[in-house]
């Protein structure tokens, strides 16, 4: 079994976590870009409001996913994404925010909380999402990593922030690595890999890394991943890492590396259900 696998409601195909699957009072998943209203490089299930579809179309999609993962679209709660390691504590004051009422924040890449209900939503085309559950004190994060939120270690952000707000332990935390962009498909320069090779330590490089003939390098943006959660103090038996990659995948998922501006964005979406839901 895959760590992320294809479910089907209604016509609307999303990817499952399989290792949430196993625990009560957990709803998440992965959307694909099959089975909403948008037309042609949207489509079909884009989920932005800012990549030039019509906001109705976007409101439907978001309303298909939620009806087909098991969530209410007006308790999501959007970050905002621009490649930091920032993270918000989000609360029930924050239900709706970037789909029924404004952001008024800036510059979140990263969302935790504790509070049943409430759906954390972050946003993909080819960088790495990453899920995080502490099992103990029942606490959920979400976060954006692209290459600059890896290298900064938002994996470790993401948790130091959960222990300050929930005393979170690592080692009680089961992590996701999400669908993403392989090794294979991502050629970076040397600005990039001097970046990675003064981050991570050295018996890393080989696993992270490799130089091609052309002089550009392939980079495993996974293995990063999981180096930072397990550096972090999540067990190894606690993280999953996917195998589901975003370029591979066009008929599937939107990449930014296939199709560059014209393409509509996935979301990957986490939450603690509530009682009696």
């Amino acid at each position: 079994m895959g760590t992320f696998e294809k479910r089907e409601k209604n016509g609307v195909t999303w990817l499952s976590a399989t290792p949430f699957e196993k625990m009560e009072g957990i709803v998440q998943g992965f959307s694909t870009r099959l089975g909403g209203v948008s037309t042609e490089y949207l489509s079909s299930m884009n989920l932005s409001f800012s990549r030039g579809d019509q906001e109705e179309n976007v409101r439907e999609n978001f309303r298909r996913i939620a009806d087909a993962i098991g969530f209410t679209p007006e308790d999501l709660v959007f970050s905002d994404q621009t490649h930091t390691t920032n993270i918000r504590v989000v609360t029930e004051a924050d239900r709706g925010k970037g789909f029924t009422k404004p952001l008024d924040y800036t510059d979140v890449d990263g969302l935790i909380t504790d509070r049943p209900g409430v759906t954390l939503v972050t946003f993909f085309a080819d960088c790495v999402p990453l899920y995080f559950l502490d099992r103990k004190r029942r606490a959920i994060g979400l976060a954006h990593s692209g290459w600059r939120g890896t290298v900064n270690r938002m994996g470790q952000a993401v948790l130091s922030a959960m222990e300050k707000e929930y005393g979170t332990d690592p080692a009680d935390v089961t992590a996701c690595i999400g669908p993403s962009i392989c090794q294979d498909c991502y050629e970076v320069g040397e600005e990039v890999i001097a970046e990675f090779a003064a981050a991570f330590r050295e018996e890393h490089h080989p696993a992270l890394f490799y130089k091609k003939e052309n002089g550009k390098y392939q980079l495993d943006l996974w293995e990063a991943n999981r180096i930072v959660f397990r550096e972090a103090g999540v067990p190894e038996t606690g993280i999953s890492v996917t195998d589901i990659c975003t370029h591979c995948n066009p008929e599937l998922l939107f990449s930014h590396r296939t199709a560059a501006d014209r393409r509509g964005n996935l979301c990957a979406f986490l939450c603690l259900k509530e009682e009696g839901r």
